[in-house]
């Protein structure tokens, strides 16, 4: 598996987006609406084949489904840096190298895109939502057709005072340089390159 994007959630859409926007001093660029989940987003393309999405509960849609993912029904306190979304190329053989609280999967569409995805039945990814959901696209990923920002993803590092495990649990999964995880109250921060400098996400 490989990383595929990162999602800031928020109380609302605009704090989502204007957290994002602070950070990284770069503006989203549309996105759209996840009927199952009722929930919408702002999208934009980083380098890598990156993207980062701000997401948060619609409150003009009703869900088709609940919990939603993401754990955005459980959602508290200011806008923040909330999920990472690996990509598999197989998702039906993978899933048996997830936790298994974390291997239920749904079909997901939004506008043209359609997509498998990891959704636990109560929302709640395991390691306190610090571990990663992951997807399949069904077509091309949508990072190429995202505007883009400048921004490159340098560091994703992850906090959870069972370090140790969950590092086991994501080497069953991924390998990647810029991934760190460490001891610490359930947390995760991300640094990026952008047009500005080195920009930290929280």
């Amino acid at each position: 598996m490989i990383l595929d994007h990162l999602a800031v959630a928020g109380g609302t859409l605009d704090e989502a987006v204007a957290h994002t926007e602070d950070a990284l001093g770069i503006p989203l660029g549309p996105g759209g609406a996840h009927a199952r989940y009722g929930t919408h987003n702002r999208l934009i393309g980083l380098g890598d084949g990156l993207y980062l999405e701000a997401i948060a509960i619609d409150p003009d849609s009703e869900p088709e489904e609940q919990p939603r993912w993401f754990n955005l029904d459980r959602f508290e306190g200011p806008a923040r840096l909330n999920n990472w979304i690996l990509r598999s190329g197989n998702l039906e053989a993978e899933k048996p190298l997830l936790p298994p609280h974390a291997q239920r999967h749904v079909a997901m569409q939004r506008g043209d895109l359609s997509w498998l995805m990891t959704v636990p039945d109560d929302g709640f990814l395991p390691f306190d939502n610090i571990f990663p959901a992951v997807l399949q696209w069904q077509g091309e990923p949508p990072a190429g057709r995202l505007p883009q920002s400048g921004c490159r993803l340098s560091r994703l590092i992850l906090s959870h005072p069972e370090a140790a495990a969950l590092q086991a649990a994501l080497d069953r999964i991924i390998s990647d340089p810029r991934i760190a995880v460490e001891p610490g109250a359930p947390a995760m921060m991300a640094e990026f390159e952008t047009p500005h400098g080195r920009r930290v996400l929280r």
